[in-house]
């Protein structure tokens, strides 16, 4: 039997948006247990956004963190001794999650000067459906799309 899981700890809102997801999202970008830098690179990167486009920086965040989180991804699964890639439904929670890591890992990737303009561009590229992260996306519902032949294989 089981034991049973543990009860999620709410995360607090961060003091500027009082938004839960963006203390999420910084708990991500953050190294060696240093917040107040990875806060200082999150909301400078938002100036940064509102400035290029001329729209609130946060929603322009959370439209990009929407466009690059998934809905499915495929698992594989061993069936009879050969492995096949099986698409599966993504639930909101894990959604978000690779939302955040995708955007941080290819905003790591960039080649600007600071963190902070890195994450912007990648923030900018987002929104407007475009980007590595925004391509991590489109390849992972291909590759479900391409092997939707073996979703009867679900577990």
């Amino acid at each position: 039997m089981r034991k049973t899981t543990p009860k999620r700890i709410e995360r607090l809102p961060d003091p500027k948006f009082n938004d839960s997801l963006v203390t999420r999202f910084v708990n991500n970008l953050m190294y060696d247990g240093k917040k107040n830098t990875a806060f200082k690179i999150f909301y400078d990167a938002v100036d940064i956004v509102a400035t290029r486009t001329e729209e609130s920086g946060h929603d322009v965040w959370k439209r990009a963190l929407d466009n690059v989180s998934p809905t499915v991804e495929v698992k594989s699964r061993r069936v009879g001794g050969a492995t096949f890639q099986i698409p599966q439904e993504i639930r909101p929670d894990r959604r978000t999650a690779l939302g955040i890591k995708w955007l941080i890992m290819y905003s790591r990737r960039r080649n600007e000067k600071s963190m902070a303009q890195k994450l912007a561009s990648e923030i900018v590229a987002a929104s407007k459906g475009e980007g590595s992260a925004h391509k991590k996306k489109e390849d992972t519902h291909r590759m479900a799309e391409a092997n939707k032949a073996f979703s009867h294989f679900r577990f």
